[in-house]
């Protein structure tokens, strides 16, 4: 069992950051892949971000490429989400996943386990 609990959520305006995080805890052996999904009302789940727990490698989905920045500090347990210039369309519950192995994936089925998620909302 893998238990998760993001924070960071928060309104800002256009063009603001804002910095997530996600504590992990539970069966934290091995090799496994933290990633950020969101959901806006009314739409699917999505994929932003993911990182091999172990390397740091990375995976970015096209709207986050270039304005976020997903990392983790091992000595906590913890992977971040840096967001850079904030965009209206950003506004939606971003949830933190987990899921053994080094594959980088994209897809909801792929991940064993999930965080609460916490709310972003940017006004324009």
């Amino acid at each position: 069992q893998v238990h998760m609990v993001e924070s960071g959520g928060g309104l800002v305006q256009a063009g603001d950051s804002l910095r997530l995080s996600c504590a992990v805890s539970g069966r934290t052996i091995g090799s496994y892949v933290l990633a950020w999904f969101r959901q806006a009302p009314g739409q699917e789940r999505e994929f932003v971000a993911a990182i091999t727990w172990n390397a740091g490698n990375t995976k970015y989905a096209d709207s986050a490429k270039g304005r976020f920045t997903i990392s983790r500090d091992n000595a906590k347990n913890t992977v971040y989400l840096q967001m850079n210039n904030l965009k209206p369309e950003d506004t939606a519950v971003y949830y933190c996943s987990w899921r053994q192995g080094t594959r980088l994936a994209t897809w909801t089925a792929e991940y064993e386990f999930w965080g609460q998620g916490t709310q972003v909302t940017v006004s324009s």
